[in-house]
């Protein structure tokens, strides 16, 4: 349930309703906007007397969010999310964000090399895995708490905000304070303990979608996230499984224009996974960005022939670079630009 305040409604109007929210049990979520300032009730289990709250002064309507989802629903929140980071990065504006790096770390020089070709190529996020889920027990797993001390050092020597995985409740904390956004996998979209956690961590969260789920699912998932308190989730549409073997996955595009409409959270796209062939990644990059994505994860290794994940589909440094110049005329074309490239530490 949300509860619309007038234009005009002081301070103490806002206090009066949120105190009135939770004298009936409720929590209260004030939502700053630029065109109205509202009030959420969150827990509302269909007993809520409405009238109670439309008769408080300067209340112009209370609206019942029809969606499954609430607080991630637009019906909640008219205006689009922007999650800035300490570099200056803002993902949800009219700015195409880059995220771009190996899909784990595997050494300090890879990790470094990387950093440093991402940045200069102009990504402003660098992704790798320090802990890695496999499909098979025997492959890499990554290097654990040393891979997120690498990614550390590649930050304070690039300037390049970080993204990686956690796997586990036990483990959001040590990755939140390593990395500047927590990366929740498609493996682990649903498993609620672990957004719960992330939903307390106090890092933005990117959230991708399951190998399966619909697009409800994926924001009901968000939900979690968002009812634990942290307000900066990004999605990610990173491919759904299919019946075609051309491609690893089936890069769904349509989820982006379809999210924006029915959520106020940010969306970008993982054409690596989405199609886990290299010769694929550059297209539907392309095609996404001008689908409206609010930026591009990639997966690209400086030597990509001898990764010891994800080879096949990571491109090659100047492969990442020819993309970067298409995706600033694509996004120019509709309106947008790509997030400035961040200038070299002194």
């Amino acid at each position: 349930m949300l509860v619309v305040m007038n234009h005009d409604a002081a301070d103490e109007d806002v206090r009066r309703i949120i105190e009135t929210i939770e004298e009936m049990g409720y929590e209260a979520r004030p939502i700053p906007g630029k065109q109205r300032t509202a009030v959420g009730l969150v827990g509302n289990d269909g007993k809520v007397d409405s009238g109670r709250l439309e008769a408080l002064p300067n209340v112009q309507q209370v609206i019942h969010v029809t969606q499954p989802y609430k607080q991630v629903s637009r019906e909640w929140r008219e205006e689009a999310t922007v999650i800035t980071l300490s570099n200056g990065t803002r993902i949800g504006g009219p700015e195409v964000v880059l995220m771009a790096g190996p899909c784990s770390v595997e050494s300090e020089d890879q990790i470094m090399t990387s950093a440093r070709q991402m940045r200069d190529a102009g990504a402003t996020i660098l992704r790798a895995g320090a802990f890695k889920p496999r499909t098979s027990p025997y492959a890499f797993q990554g290097l654990g708490i040393t891979g997120l001390e690498l990614l550390v050092r590649a930050r304070e020597e690039t300037g390049l905000g970080i993204v990686t995985e956690a796997l586990e409740p036990d483990m959001v904390d040590v990755v939140a304070e390593h990395a500047d956004i927590i990366q929740i996998g498609a493996r682990n979209m649903q498993n609620y303990p672990l957004l719960r956690r992330a939903g307390r961590s106090g890092r933005p969260v990117l959230l991708k979608r399951g190998l399966a789920a619909t697009i409800d699912e994926l924001l009901l998932a968000a939900e979690y996230i968002l009812s634990e308190g942290n307000p900066d989730v990004i999605l990610c549409e990173r491919g759904v499984r299919g019946f075609d073997t051309h491609t690893r996955n089936i890069l769904d595009l349509t989820a982006i224009p379809v999210v924006h409409a029915l959520s106020h959270l940010p969306i970008i796209a993982d054409p690596s996974h989405g199609t886990g062939v290299r010769a694929k990644v550059m297209p539907m990059a392309r095609a996404a960005v001008a689908a409206g994505a609010d930026g591009l994860m990639v997966e690209v290794h400086p030597n990509p022939d001898k990764a010891l994940s994800d080879g096949a589909q990571s491109l090659y440094p100047p492969q990442f670079e020819e993309l970067v110049e298409q995706v600033r005329i694509i996004a120019d074309a509709i309106g947008r630009s790509v997030t400035r490239p961040l200038a070299v530490p002194a």
